[in-house]
């Protein structure tokens, strides 16, 4: 895993990261997760790629919530075990 992948790994599991769907006239992507959960910009470029990686490799998942037009994006078990070790 690159450090690139491994920081993007990190900000799934503390819960920065947001995914949007492209709904609503926004463009598809990665976005920050504010203090309250909103958006809060967009993330850059190598961490959209990495995090692209990362949901490949079935160390991240989007998690759609009830009602929002964009989605969580957490660490999976596999993910927070690599972090662990």
């Amino acid at each position: 895993m690159t450090e690139d992948e491994r920081r993007a790994l990190d900000h799934a599991a503390e819960g920065s990261v947001l995914f949007h769907s492209g709904l609503w006239g926004a463009p598809m992507g990665f976005l920050w997760a504010g203090a309250d959960g909103a958006p809060a910009g967009q993330v850059p470029q190598w961490e959209s790629d990495a995090l692209t990686l990362l949901e490949r490799r079935g160390l991240v998942a989007i998690r759609p919530g009830v009602g929002t037009r964009d989605a969580r994006v957490e660490a999976t078990r596999a993910g927070a075990r690599l972090l662990m070790s």
